[in-house]
């Protein structure tokens, strides 16, 4: 065990303590490892009820206590907050018993079917005490972070427009059924990094593509141009079943260019079954092979990736929770990401843009 985690294991009673509800591909490798990884964190506990689940949190988390159901766990008062990250068709009502129940909460993208739901979520959690907030982990994706550096830097001048595409060869994880779709799935991230990065969104244009799928009909791929309020564009498109993976952003301004292919290196890394526990000075950089250009009057120049850490939403999140402070993405900006979905969907079925 290297110091850090002996001195996280002796300092446990001043952590949050974090229960993961659910354990699929989120809970396993979005959520547990960077608990684990965070300032003022402490993994408590995971909510799995299937045999395989169960034998699989066992074997990824031997000392880990393994419940039933979240009752069970807020029952034993051994968590202070939970994260809910089983599938959307559940989360809404695991999210409203944690509330009642006084636990914070960090509830997994989508964060609501829509933002109707998402603000009754909201209302709840103000009126109980807690902290309600949506996990947004792609905000912390060294690509983004990188152009979010750049622009900050004023490095291509004014910024007119960001493309932003995400594409998987990835069938099997399609979600089904009126709660799935691709536009609810990495819509939900590729829309708040664009709000985060450009900020409020004044209209919505959108095009979607459906397949049928053996459960029913599902959007398989999106392309979205928001325009905003700051006069920016930005469009963003997905896939996952065109056979093709590339991530691609763009940038341009009035001083310049910046284009990167990033590889996702920090689920990369996870995947390959490293944890950023082990080396947290080394994670989450791309490889100087997938580093960005930019492109401006003094020529092309490579630019060095910074730094992704998923780990740091749940340090901002503990922090939120001690020192009464919002949490790094609250649950009115997963409403306002909602609002620009649930508009998308319009546009695309009435064939027009709309106005927010």
């Amino acid at each position: 065990m290297n110091a850090r985690r002996e001195h996280r294991t002796e300092s446990r009673h001043d952590m949050l303590r974090i229960g993961v509800v659910g354990y699929g591909t989120g809970g396993q490798h979005f959520h547990a490892p960077f608990i684990e990884a965070a300032e003022g964190c402490a993994l408590a506990g995971v909510v799995a009820r299937a045999p395989g689940t169960v034998a699989k949190v066992r074997a990824d988390l031997p000392d880990q206590p393994v419940y039933a159901s979240l009752g069970e766990m807020i029952a034993r008062g051994t968590v202070d907050a939970v994260t809910i990250t089983t599938p959307p068709e559940t989360r809404h009502d695991l999210v409203m018993e944690a509330i009642e129940a006084g636990l914070h909460v960090i509830a997994d993208k989508p964060f609501a079917p829509n933002a109707g739901g998402a603000r009754k979520l909201d209302a709840a959690a103000k009126a109980k005490g807690v902290v309600l907030g949506v996990y947004q982990n792609r905000r912390y994706d060294s690509d983004m972070q990188t152009l979010a550096k750049l622009i900050a830097d004023g490095r291509q001048g004014k910024v007119w427009r960001v493309h932003s595409r995400m594409d998987f060869d990835d069938p099997a994880t399609l979600e089904h059924g009126p709660t799935g779709g691709l536009l609810r799935d990495l819509g939900s991230h590729l829309v708040d990094q664009m709000v985060w990065l450009l900020g409020p969104v004044a209209s919505v244009d959108a095009q979607l593509d459906h397949f049928d799928l053996p459960e029913g009909r599902t959007e398989a791929s999106f392309t979205i141009t928001l325009r905003h309020e700051n006069g920016t564009h930005s469009h963003i498109s997905a896939s996952k079943l065109n056979r093709f993976d590339q991530r691609e952003l763009r940038a341009y301004g009035d001083a310049g260019s910046y284009v990167s292919h990033g590889t996702d290196v920090q689920a990369q890394a996870i995947f390959a079954g490293k944890r950023p526990v082990q080396d947290l000075d080394a994670w989450g950089y791309e490889p100087e092979s997938h580093w960005g250009t930019l492109r401006t009057c003094d020529g092309a120049n490579r630019i060095p990736s910074e730094q992704g850490r998923y780990h740091d939403y749940y340090a901002a999140f503990a922090r939120a929770v001690q020192d009464g402070t919002p949490p790094p993405v609250t649950a009115a900006s997963g409403v306002r990401t909602l609002q620009i979905l649930d508009a998308a969907r319009q546009s695309a079925d009435e064939n027009r843009s709309l106005t927010l």
